[in-house]
């Protein structure tokens, strides 16, 4: 019957499309607004599918005009037993009353990231509540607006207010204009708040910190690289997708493989290494289908790269603090599934300078207020840029943590207009005790998924780990995630030669250690051309014994060292078999050798016993 309903309000408007808005009954506007319909379908059903964004926001004039407004209630927790008084907050349009006044103290509204997926977690979260709780003790009421219950920000007790809603444009608007605040953070929740800035501000919203139109600027990887371009500062060479013939005649000048980079996307999505023309073709009309209203860059891809990341608080374009971390993968793995050591490990003090430098050149040309992270490329002492989030980023909560540096706290200052004293250095170097941070997967719960590391964010959660040592802390972070020292066998396939390179003084490690040492035919073959003695294990598709699929299921296996080394299918469909089957046998998986290297030698140099569990205040103390 609601169904029914539905669909019958639907055929109404559509009936009405030759009247337009002017002829939009008060009843029925108030019906569909009941029924559920959206101001963006609305648009669609009374003016066609032209400029939707644009027609929304007549849609809402034409129904503030008539009165059709939501009204605020409170989330009965007691049952209709008493009367509730919370501040547990939302919107509907069946009511005749709000349930409660407009905030009147000054007040702030922060954004949260909305439901947890891959992309986007608790990181997020603890951002968003540092945000309010700063807010609070500098005397403003503080207003939340998000939908997950498992959150800590929506929490009744957190804020003032908390409404438990959509993160969508015309919902935050309909908040806003009930409550009138002072201002709206958005830059604590991630990419779906910061994706709402150009039209909040469009719309008077009073948002603090950056300008929308900069934001814009950096999220949009053509005017970003352009702006890379007008400061001078390098970057991997890009050019913008307008045909494939054009971008063919791109990769021959750079070379194979190429990162295919959407604007506004979330963890990566949509982005893609390719490695040959077939890849870049069908690659290429999948990432104009999802991003089509923004241009596709594709720039080239630079191999074997220490990736290195800033997280910064500035005001009005000064940096005021900021922290360097380190990635132990190179480039290639998202950043939201990259392990990462904090502070940088094998970073040198003339490339903190450097980094230090372009930074301050973004922020000043960007006039950032407030939190921003940026990534960096380093190769050979060549330092490339390779994007700015004008936002926190997910690695804000564990710098902030490891440091003892609250860079939220002083972001949600500058936002605020309060005045935060610039730091005078940054303890890169000065820490006595090591942060690693881990990413947790849960592929064992995504059947038939590629449990493989790319340039998309696959992870569900991470772990931070301290140590008096980067091993120590890096294997304490491993054993944390759920992967386990292995007792006598490890599967190496390397994949390309530089990964077999780079694997070669850790598995020599192996068996200096005891351990049995198994690769498939390509690995075993190298590993006996340089003196390291190994036992060949056939692929999946040879049908041969011994067997890999063989060893796994059968539980002969505590490692799996599987590197992809290209995208043929022979080569996809066998690495994919090994890596799932590992999964599913309960095999700890290693898909990067760098990573795989140095948990290697972390467990290789350390027993157990020497892993210390000190408390956060003895690491404190040091």
């Amino acid at each position: 019957q609601r169904l029914h309903t539905i669909f019958t309000l639907g055929q109404q408007l559509a009936a009405g499309r030759t009247s337009g808005l002017d002829g939009l009954e008060t009843r029925l506007l108030r019906e569909v607004k009941k029924a559920g319909f959206s101001d963006q379908q609305l648009a669609v059903l009374l003016l066609g599918e032209g400029d939707v964004k644009a027609d929304e926001l007549r849609v809402r004039a034409r129904r503030k005009a008539l009165g059709v407004l939501p009204v605020v209630k409170q989330i009965d927790t007691l049952a209709a037993e008493f009367p509730a008084k919370t501040n547990y907050l939302y919107t509907t349009y069946h009511g005749t009353e709000n349930d409660l006044d407009r905030e009147t103290a000054k007040s702030v509204v922060v954004l949260g990231s909305g439901v947890y997926r891959i992309g986007s977690s608790v990181e997020f979260d603890w951002c968003g509540v540092q945000a309010v709780q700063t807010a609070a003790a500098e005397g403003y009421k503080t207003i939340i607006i998000n939908y997950n219950p498992e959150t800590v920000s929506t929490d009744y007790d957190v804020s003032d207010r908390l409404y438990f809603e959509e993160l969508s444009f015309e919902r935050v608007m309909d908040i806003l204009d009930f409550e009138q605040p002072g201002g709206v953070i958005l830059s604590t929740g991630g990419q779906i708040p910061n994706n709402l800035a150009t039209r909040l501000e469009q719309a008077d919203a009073p948002i603090l910190g950056t300008a929308a139109a900069r934001i814009d600027e950096a999220e949009n990887r053509h005017k970003f690289s352009r702006i890379m371009d007008e400061l001078g500062i390098a970057q991997p060479r890009w050019k913008e997708l307008t045909s494939l013939q054009a971008m063919q005649a791109f990769v021959q000048e750079v070379g194979y493989p190429v990162l295919i980079r959407p604007s506004y996307v979330l963890s990566g999505a949509a982005m893609n290494v390719v490695s040959n023309a077939f890849e870049l073709e069908a690659f290429l009309q999948t990432a104009v289908q999802v991003s089509a209203e923004y241009p596709v860059v594709v720039s080239e891809f630079i191999q074997e790269a220490k990736e290195i990341e800033l997280d910064a608080v500035a005001d009005k374009g000064e940096i005021v603090s900021y922290a360097i971390s380190e990635h132990v993968e190179f480039a290639g793995v998202h950043s939201g599934d990259a392990t990462m050591y904090y502070p940088p490990q094998r970073v040198y003090v003339g490339t903190v300078r450097k980094l230090k430098i372009i930074a301050e050149k973004i922020a000043r040309r960007y006039e950032i207020s407030g939190p921003f992270n940026i990534q960096f490329l380093e190769k050979n002492g060549v330092i490339r840029v390779i994007e700015c989030n004008i936002r926190a980023s997910r690695s804000y909560p564990f710098v902030s943590k490891i440091s003892g540096n609250n860079l939220i706290k002083k972001a949600t200052q500058v936002l605020l207009g309060k005045p935060v004293a610039r730091d005078e250095s940054e303890r890169v170097y000065d820490l006595p005790y090591v942060g690693v941070k881990a990413p947790q997967f849960s592929f064992t719960r995504l059947p038939g998924a590629d449990p493989v590391l790319r340039v998309d964010m696959v992870s569900t959660g991470e772990v931070g780990c301290l140590g008096d040592t980067a091993e120590e802390a890096l294997l304490k972070s491993m054993l944390s995630v759920g992967y386990k020292i292995p007792q006598k066998s490890v599967l190496i396939s390397g994949g390309p030669i530089l990964s077999k390179v780079a694997l070669l003084s850790a598995t020599e490690l192996l068996v200096q250690k005891g351990y049995q040492i198994y690769a498939t035919q390509g690995t075993h073959r190298f590993f006996a051309e340089n003196g390291v003695p190994s036992s060949l294990l056939f692929w999946p598709s040879d049908a041969q014994e011994p067997n890999v699929l063989t060893y796994l299921k059968e539980k002969k296996l505590d490692l799996v060292i599987n590197i992809p080394k290209n995208l043929s299918k022979g080569e996809l469909d066998n690495d994919y078999q090994i890596r799932r089957t590992a999964v599913d046998s309960g095999v700890g998986l290693l898909t990067n050798a760098r990573l795989a290297k140095a948990f290697i030698q972390a467990f290789c140099k350390l027993e157990m016993a020497d892993l210390k569990i000190k408390s956060w205040n003895e690491y404190k103390a040091m």
